[in-house]
């Protein structure tokens, strides 16, 4: 009797511990209030992988977007930064037992939680972005569900082509967060892209990890960069999360030359990260996650919310390359120029770029 006391007591007190969890990091995590904003009445709450909302790339697009929509569209937001992929499922929990009106996921490694809280708050709408949600019958996608998908591969395949043209090693770089299909989409589209400017180019590839702490690890991913720089590559594609940003610092480490361009390159991802080291940033892989975190939340509150797929690919503008006045001095009119005939090539179908996780 006393063992079972024991026991019962201890998971009341790990119940209890959740709770309070959740319960602390609602109170912590809001940006607004309905008391700050008393014109609010749509309540939208978004909950970050462990890279946080300021990694410069996949969170902060997201964040940017569901900051567009608490200006433009007045919607009450609140976030969480987990920190661990054990905070997740408490604060998605939390969010769905205030009836928030959309609750935003960031990232497949909350696929499964997201699953669970799906299944146990059918009236609440979620949204994933880059996971997908399915019935119980593992095949048709959850209706109370937006999964917000990208074909990174296509705008990959772009990327490769630049950095092929902009290589005078002949040797590329690429530098992966986990070593997972999602990743792999990144890797392929690049490897191929580049291929299609120099059949002969070699790419080295290297993944921090495989578990959710490879997204926040810069220090194993300049590692791995200046590997691949001693391998040859003079231009590196990161896809890393956080992790990447060591990629940039490796580059940097190599200078600049007489006619003051940078030694190596490196390609930044999700987000526009051009600005981040100016000079040694050829472009970015931009995946347009704040358009597709604003256009879910606008779909809510115009009552056209719709469960299941969302693409984004370049047919709609969801990935593309960067140019600004931080690269357009890098890379040369005519590569532009192949770069876009690429890009409607693929729009249309003429070229076909594999989709890594299709396989």
């Amino acid at each position: 009797m006393e063992r079972k006391v024991i026991t019962m007591n201890l998971r009341f007190a790990a119940v209890l511990g959740i709770l309070l969890l959740a319960v602390i990091m609602l109170a912590s995590c809001g940006t607004t209030t309905e008391a700050m904003r008393p014109g609010c009445s749509t309540k939208v709450g978004i909950v970050f992988d462990i890279g946080g909302k300021n990694d410069r790339s996949f969170n902060a697009a997201a964040w940017d977007g569901v900051k567009r929509a608490e200006k433009e569209l007045n919607v009450c937001l609140y976030d969480v930064e987990p920190g661990n992929p054990t905070s997740i499922d408490p604060a998605m929990r939390a969010f769905a037992e205030r009836n928030f009106d959309l609750i935003i996921g960031i990232g497949f490694a909350q696929g499964p939680i997201l699953q669970k809280v799906a299944d146990d708050y059918p009236n609440i709408k979620f949204a994933i972005v880059d996971g997908a949600i399915f019935e119980k019958d593992g095949k048709t996608p959850k209706s109370n569900v937006a999964s917000l998908v990208f074909r990174e591969h296509e705008g990959s395949f772009l990327v490769g082509m630049i950095a092929a043209s902009k290589s005078k090693t002949g040797v590329l770089g690429f530098v992966g967060g986990m070593d997972i299909p999602l990743i792999h989409k990144f890797a392929t589209g690049y490897e191929e892209g580049a291929k299609y400017v120099n059949p002969n180019i070699k790419i080295v590839t290297n993944y921090v990890g495989v578990t959710d702490g490879a997204w926040n690890n810069p220090g194993k991913g300049k590692e791995l960069a200046l590997n691949q720089i001693e391998k040859g590559a003079d231009v590196l594609f990161t896809a890393a999360g956080n992790s990447g940003l060591g990629a940039f610092d490796a580059v940097e480490q190599y200078g600049k030359n007489d006619k003051g361009e940078a030694n190596k390159f490196v390609i930044g991802v999700d987000s526009n990260q051009n600005g981040v080291k100016p000079g040694f940033v050829l472009t970015s892989m931009v995946k347009r996650v704040d358009i597709a975190v604003y256009d879910v939340v606008k779909e809510v509150l115009d009552g056209k919310f719709q469960g299941g797929f969302h693409v984004f690919g370049l047919d709609k503008d969801g990935v593309a390359y960067a140019m600004d006045d931080f690269n357009r001095s890098l890379i040369p009119p005519d590569v532009i120029a192949k770069a876009e005939e690429a890009r409607s090539k693929i729009a249309t179908g003429e070229i076909k770029v594999t989709d890594a996780m299709a396989k």
